[in-house]
């Protein structure tokens, strides 16, 4: 199977907790520095999701976008909460999809007052139009906010700074009026997450559902009242999108493989003659006289040798864990993810393997910092890895 993979990062808890309530079977992954992720599926899609938690502000945000980025090599970026409109249009409870990202705060002062210099990124056109698709079907919403009005879907620039707008007459409301007329929502992390995306070449959808409207009237009160139902809606638009590109992905991944099978692809395991004088350059895995034997799969370990593996790796960890090492928690989601390989390994491939690396990826995640155990993994992953 196809590792389709979406990173989906949040500031708040609120947030992240309306994504993972939408996640099947959530596991913990510990990236070596610390930073947890909980990886999931979807429940109408063979997508898996990585689930993190930025805090808040553009900084943080573009930090653990890039350690996320590096860690799970996504398809695709998603950063899904809550902000502020800036325009009528946008009611409270709806959702607003970016199709670009300003960087506001960026300019030069100078005598006759501050001249704008910002940072823009448009989203991926892919993602646009698949949104875009969404909307018009409406195909995405699963929860109606207090006051039974449905919410809808808008598309426009987001514009992310570093504070908390909420007034219609600040120096800087103003500024953002007049500069940035054309944003409809304002928040903290998008910039930061964009960035990230193009210094890594992985394309960022940013999805906001509206909780005020950054104009004063922002409290307490009425963030208890519109946050958990602007993040859910936001959330389930974040899933539809995530599961439309899955299945746009695999069409793609099936029609790049027949047409590799109509060109006459040589399968592995193919022999070359060269019977005639002359060089050929070639890539071979075996060189025999001129007979070529060219195999462009590694030969996968048997499964015996990989239970081996799984059992040794066990028996490591049960002595961490008996030395200290590994804390009690940490040693359960540990145990469930070698539980999880080991009936993966009584499977069929190709989903079975899918599913044991995944495993695996995440057993490195928690024990990235005990050296035994992670060569371990190691080898397994790699072992495991030749399956597919």
């Amino acid at each position: 199977m196809t590792d389709n993979t979406v990173v989906m990062l949040t500031a708040l808890n609120l947030e992240y907790e309306a994504v993972r309530q939408k996640l099947v079977d959530p596991g913990i992954h510990r990236h070596e520095r610390g930073t947890r992720f909980e990886v999931g599926a979807l429940p109408r899609a063979r997508c898996r999701v990585a689930l993190g938690l930025t805090g808040k502000g553009n900084h943080s945000a573009a930090v653990l976008a890039e350690r996320a980025m590096h860690e799970f090599s996504p398809k695709l970026m998603m950063f899904v909460g809550v902000a502020g409109a800036l325009r009528e249009s946008a009611q409270l409870g709806d959702v607003v999809m970016a199709t670009h990202i300003y960087a506001y705060h960026g300019g030069t002062s100078e005598d006759d007052g501050l001249k704008a210099r910002p940072r823009v990124w448009e989203v991926a056109h892919e993602i646009s139009q698949i949104a875009s698709h969404l909307g018009r079907t409406g195909d995405w919403a699963d929860r109606i906010p207090p006051g039974d009005r449905a919410p809808q879907l808008h598309f426009g620039a987001i514009a992310a700074g570093e504070v908390v707008q909420n007034s219609q007459i600040s120096y800087q409301a103003e500024w953002i009026r007049n500069i940035y007329n054309d944003a409809l929502a304002i928040e903290m992390e998008a910039a930061g997450v964009a960035q990230a995306g193009h210094l890594n070449g992985s394309p960022v959808a940013v999805i906001r559902g509206i909780s005020d409207r950054a104009d004063g009237t922002k409290t307490t009160e009425t963030d208890a009242d519109w946050q958990p139902a602007a993040a859910a809606n936001a959330a389930a638009l974040a899933v539809r999108l995530a599961e439309e590109l899955t299945s746009e992905w695999e069409q793609a991944a099936m029609h790049d493989a027949n047409s590799a099978r109509g060109r006459g692809t040589a399968a592995t395991g193919s022999v070359v003659n060269n019977n005639t004088a002359g060089q050929v350059g070639i890539q071979a895995g075996t060189v025999i006289g001129s007979n070529v034997s060219m195999s462009a799969q590694p030969t996968p370990e048997p499964a015996a040798g990989l239970i081996t593996k799984l059992d040794e790796l066990r028996a490591s960890l049960t002595r961490e864990h008996a030395a200290g090492n590994l804390r009690d928690d940490e040693f359960a989601a540990a145990q469930a993810e070698l539980d999880t390989a080991g009936k993966a390994l009584e499977g069929d491939a190709p989903q079975a393997t899918s599913t044991l690396v995944l495993a695996l990826k995440r057993l490195r995640g928690l024990v990235g910092d005990l050296a035994e155990p992670a060569a371990k993994v190691a080898a397994f992953l790699a072992a495991a890895q030749g399956l597919s």
